[in-house]
Order: structure tokens, then sequence, then C-alpha cells
């Protein structure tokens, strides 16, 4: 659903995003550009294999970027959240999505056309700089996530999982610390990389030690060191 735009200049997600330090006229031109569209949980925000036209920026909502297997079963890449750019990666190597996108929370997205995103990437040394640095750390995490899917045992990924989770999404409840994000069981495992009966099984071990517990379908960490010794964290 459209939505009237909110000028870029007064978007309160920008400041978490690589527009952050956009000029006065820049930001002109994307707010006379872009189109803010709201979207619910579980629509697809594009498909793998499909040509981008723009660039995604997401002003608030969660999105996971996956990538579906010949099995069927999907692997989470990442989760989205505010400021965070999609589709940039394919757009600027001028090729189809690699990957598919859904929303997981309910979402407000800008679509920013491809030849505004172009302009203002040719005409902004600094914007260009910022671009450049966050592909390249796109492509560490992927070399991370490679070596953590070769190296380390299920279990130590899910620990993992779990503390990332915590980091992000995290709200502060005393010396324990909510997961205000509410993901199926398949999409945890979707992010750790393994089969959905594993990660209820090893869930189910984390409760009884005691590192986690279950508020309805939200996760809460209570012993984030605990999980860290598991995920063999301070020897990475």
């Amino acid at each position: 659903m459209n939505e009237k735009n909110t000028p870029c200049e007064l978007c309160l997600s920008r400041k978490f995003s690589m527009f952050s330090g956009l000029s006065e006229e820049h930001l002109c031109n994307l707010s006379d550009n872009k189109n803010l569209i709201s979207h619910k949980k579980g629509q697809m925000l594009f498909y793998e294999g499909t040509k981008p036209l723009g660039v995604f920026c997401v002003s608030n909502g969660i999105v996971k970027v996956f990538k579906t297997a010949s099995n069927g079963k999907e692997q989470i890449i990442r989760l989205a959240q505010k400021g965070d750019f999609l589709g940039y990666t394919s757009l600027l190597g001028e090729d189809s999505y690699s990957n598919s996108a859904m929303i997981v929370e309910d979402a407000k997205i800008c679509f920013i056309p491809k030849e505004t995103f172009l302009n203002i990437l040719a005409e902004d040394n600094n914007f260009h700089k910022r671009l450049t640095k966050s592909v390249c750390q796109s492509l560490g995490i992927m070399e991370n996530q490679l070596t953590d899917a070769t190296q380390k045992t299920i279990r130590e990924r899910l620990a993992f999982t779990l503390i990332k989770l915590s980091d992000s999404y995290g709200v502060d409840g005393g010396d324990n610390r909510k997961i205000d994000l509410v993901l199926t069981r398949e999409e945890i495992a979707g992010l750790v990389g393994t089969a959905t009966e594993t990660v209820i099984r090893l869930l189910s071990e984390f409760k009884k030690d005691e590192l986690i517990k279950f508020e309805g379908k939200k996760i809460i960490v209570l012993d984030k060191k605990g999980l860290a010794r598991l995920s063999d964290f301070y020897n990475n």
C-alpha cells in the first residue's frame, strides 16, 4: 500500500542508513522520486532470479533475505531492519536478484528507482565510499557464515545465532534479554542452516540448561555468557 512520502530530511530511520550524510540537494532528489510502501507480514518484497528496478530502504519493520535450496528449505542470509538497504548489490552488478526477501514484521519500505540511486552514487563521493565499505562488509559476513557452516557444530551455531539476535533485537529486562522478534522454528533453522526438528530439540535443551526461556513465541536469553561459551565465541 502506497503512503504519503515522508521527506527524507525528516525520516528518523535515515540516521541508521547510508543516506545519513547526504547533501540537502540529494535528499530533496530522493524525496521527489522515492515511494514509501507499507507491507504486511508474509508479503514478498522481491524474488530470486528477477531483475532489480531500484533499491529498497527499510524505514521500519523486519525483512528476511533468504535463498531457497533445491529441496525447498530456506537458508536465511540476514534479517534487515530500519536503515538497511536491500537489492543494491544486484543493481550495481547489473544482475538478477541472487536471493529473495520477505516481510517478517509489518514494514514500511522506501523504493528508490535505479536512475535516482545511481545518480546520487555518481555525484556523492562519501556515499560511494560508504556503499563500497558496506559491500566489502557483506562479503566478509558471507565468508564468516561459510566458515561457521563448515567448522562449527549446529549447537554452536544456534548459540551464536541467539546471541546475535539478542544483540540486534534484544529488550533489556534486568539480567535477562528478550528477543523482541517473533521467528518461527523454521526461520531459526534457516538462520542456523539446519533442520527444524534439530532446532526444536536444541532449544528445549537450552531451556533445560537455563540458558533461555520462552515467553509466548518469543525467546528470553537468561545466560548470555553461557551461550557465548557454548558457541565458542571467545575462541573466534
